[in-house]
């Protein structure tokens, strides 16, 4: 790409840590995809605000990444910058019962953090493979829980480089959704409000849930969690199990027999085998309830 040696000249300068022709599958939890032009480790808040600006100015495509736990990346890789915030970005500040933690941090360390002070509310969250920003993007939620149920603030940054707070009723956070889908914002920080509980009943608890991932959810696979959003009236998982889906493949990509709700990557899958797939569940899910099933997975 014409763009690369001057970005790369520039992040050098800059002392920005860098990755060129980074290959995908070494940051998603589906381990599919091709390469990326390059990939950029943000240390700071003023990295972050000049990488953005270089980008724009530039007119260099750009894309926010996290732990890769809901996307699908196309076989022929990503165009432009990816800002991957999973390296960095995951200090955590505890004042009573308030959490604050910023984007790079994993759901799954940030319930620890909140266990390890006896601090309840977050356990719904324990086991998922995503971070804070992919929380707050996609408002990630658990058996019957989401972030919306205890998140106060965030932190998020324009594309001109200034820095607000959102307060959680401006986020429009519904389900796998929120304002941050719909702007070009960089998700920065979250605030989270929790409340005191013994800490070996939040052990109990989050055991619980462990439990109940491994014994339904196809954990010794790649996948990228859910791939379709709950439909009004029902559950994909249980559509897709009626209409005898179960272990059905496309290439590499199959229909989990464990959770239907879930594609997994048997080891070679592409973008385009879980694309077909993900098409033909859709089609044979409508032919036979009349529910359409979308995508809750990003494809990118």
């Amino acid at each position: 790409m014409d763009f690369i040696p001057c970005i790369r000249e520039y992040f050098l300068k800059n002392n920005i840590d860098f990755k060129l022709n980074a290959n995908m599958k070494e940051y998603t939890t589906f381990k599919i995809g091709g390469n990326i032009d390059i990939l950029v480790f943000p240390k700071t808040i003023l990295e972050i605000k000049n990488i953005i600006s270089y980008c724009l100015k530039n007119k260099i495509d750009h894309i926010f990444l996290g732990r890769g736990s809901n996307i699908l990346v196309d076989d022929n890789g990503i165009r432009g910058v990816g800002i991957l915030f999973s390296h960095n970005f995951s200090e955590t500040i505890i004042e009573g019962n308030k959490i604050k933690t910023y984007c790079g941090m994993p759901l799954s360390k940030l319930c620890i953090t909140a266990y390890e002070n006896s601090l309840s509310g977050l356990e719904f969250a324990w086991g998922i493979p995503g971070s804070v920003g992919g929380a707050i993007y996609m408002n990630a939620g658990a058996y019957g829980k989401e972030i919306k149920d205890i998140i106060i603030e965030a932190e998020y940054m324009d594309e001109k480089g200034d820095i607000y707070k959102i307060h959680k009723n401006d986020m429009e956070l519904g389900y796998r959704t929120s304002i941050f889908m719909k702007k070009p914002y960089c998700i920065l920080s979250m605030t989270i409000d929790l409340y005191k509980k013994n800490p070996v009943t939040i052990k109990q608890d989050m055991d619980d849930i462990i439990s109940k991932r491994l014994e339904k959810q196809p954990t010794n696979y790649p996948s990228a969690g859910s791939v379709f959003k709950r439909p009004n009236g029902s559950y994909a998982g249980f559509l897709i199990s009626e209409c005898g889906l179960k272990g059905y493949s496309i290439g590499d990509a199959q229909v989990s027999e464990k959770h239907a709700g879930f594609i997994i990557n048997k080891g070679n899958a592409t973008c385009g085998d879980v694309v077909s797939l993900m098409e033909y569940i859709q089609d044979k899910v409508f032919k036979k309830t009349n529910y359409y099933l979308e995508y809750e997975i990003k494809k990118i």
